[in-house]
């Protein structure tokens, strides 16, 4: 059995996945390096990195931690970051339609570049693909990293130097500029800059990604998009990537319920 469909658009999305799996997951040299120096050790910090497993939550609370900060100002820093994976999970979690133990791992590998790529995607399917392929790749890289980092220590020098975080923050931009093509795509674009710059010198880390996401939320209540429909296959059941491995499987009673049966066995003799 195929794990990955072979389709254009999926092998679009396992292509996006591992680059930004890579350009991400390289920057984790950085966070390796700093958290040492902060003072944090080898096993806290990796089990910070595979724990937390927020890039921005973990170096907030590194910044803090090195800037001789209480637990408390680094815990809450962190978490204000962390706040917005919560609202990540609300737009992956019609796309994954995941239930049990998948739903925890999901629950794990939902961040920023995850549920980029994931609708960044044409249809339910390549979501999936795009989404775990992303998540558990930047899960592995980025750990990798970190241990290389905090093994390595000053011997790496600044890793920002090399360029790794414009890497990271390009890749992204590079997923995201596809979908600036609409009008309203502009529209909430812009505003979510103008929101953040102007709150960025008088607010802590946290508070002007919460903005920009409140800008699209606002936007999206006030002009809501049209609603789209997918495409039904002869049996009325929706159109998907074939071999999708990512979906739960639909039980057989659901699925015999939504199957019609043949029109002339259901109709009586004439």
């Amino acid at each position: 059995m195929k794990v990955l469909p072979t389709d254009p658009a999926a092998r679009a999305a396992v292509r996006q996945g591992v680059s930004v799996s890579v350009a991400t997951g390289l920057y984790g040299i950085s966070f390796g390096a700093l958290s040492v120096a902060a003072g944090v050790g080898l096993g806290p910090t990796m089990a910070l990195s595979l724990l937390m497993f927020s890039g921005g939550s973990q170096f907030a609370l590194v910044g803090v931690i090195g800037a001789a900060g209480t637990p408390v100002a680094a815990i809450a820093t962190a978490t204000l970051l962390g706040l917005r994976n919560t609202l990540y999970g609300a737009v992956v979690s019609p796309l994954l339609q995941v239930r049990g133990w998948r739903r925890l791992a999901a629950a794990q590998v939902t961040i920023d570049e995850s549920t980029a790529v994931a609708v960044a995607q044409p249809d339910h399917a390549t979501s999936r693909i795009g989404f775990w392929v992303t998540g558990i790749g930047v899960y592995v890289l980025w750990n990798a990293f970190v241990l290389l980092g905090a093994l390595a220590g000053d011997a790496l020098g600044d890793p920002r130097a090399w360029g790794l975080d414009a890497a990271a923050a390009a890749a992204f931009l590079a997923l995201v500029w596809p979908r600036l093509a609409p009008r309203r795509a502009q529209l909430v674009a812009g505003l979510a800059v103008v929101a953040t710059t102007a709150l960025i010198p008088f607010v802590p880390p946290g508070i002007p990604v919460l903005a920009a996401a409140a800008v699209a939320i606002v936007v999206g209540l006030v002009a809501p998009a049209a609603p789209t429909s997918v495409a039904p296959q002869a049996d009325g059941a929706p159109s998907a990537v074939p071999g999708d491995a990512f979906a739960d499987d639909v039980p057989a009673d659901e699925a015999s319920t939504d199957s019609p049966e043949n029109e002339t066995d259901r109709e009586p003799a004439r």
